[in-house]
């Protein structure tokens, strides 16, 4: 993921969210996780199918504070959908086929399904 989107993702769900990714002091004084540590720890998740405690050696955030993480990510994602999640339009539809066509994937919205591909990396390849 590019920079700038991730940048962007974030700002977003700390602005209009409940104040859950603001970086606060806990019971004792010491710092929380910041707002970068969060959407990290639930953009991992996603990405790699993870559990809520496999970031913790990675990110040093426990598991409950993980999975809530996720739930409050999710709310503040959706507030985008009316400017990402929609249905493609023509120009959408264009710019895809134009990029994905010397990538190898001539016609890419015309079949979903890409087994006949050799993929190097695919462990069934």
């Amino acid at each position: 993921m590019h920079k700038h989107i991730f940048l962007r993702i974030v700002e977003g769900v700390t602005t209009e969210d409940d104040g859950f990714f603001t970086q606060k002091p806990d019971a004792i004084g010491r710092i929380g996780a910041s707002a970068l540590q969060k959407c990290t720890t639930v953009i991992r998740m996603l990405a790699y199918g993870s559990s809520s405690d496999a970031v913790d050696e990675y990110l040093k955030i426990a598991s409950s504070t993980a999975r809530e993480c996720l739930l409050h990510f999710v709310e503040g994602v959706a507030r985008f959908g009316p400017e990402y999640l929609r249905k493609a339009n023509a120009n959408d539809i264009e710019r895809l086929l134009h990029e994905d066509g010397p990538r190898g994937f001539p016609g890419m919205m015309r079949s979903i399904d890409y087994m006949h591909w050799n993929w190097k990396n695919c462990p069934r390849g």
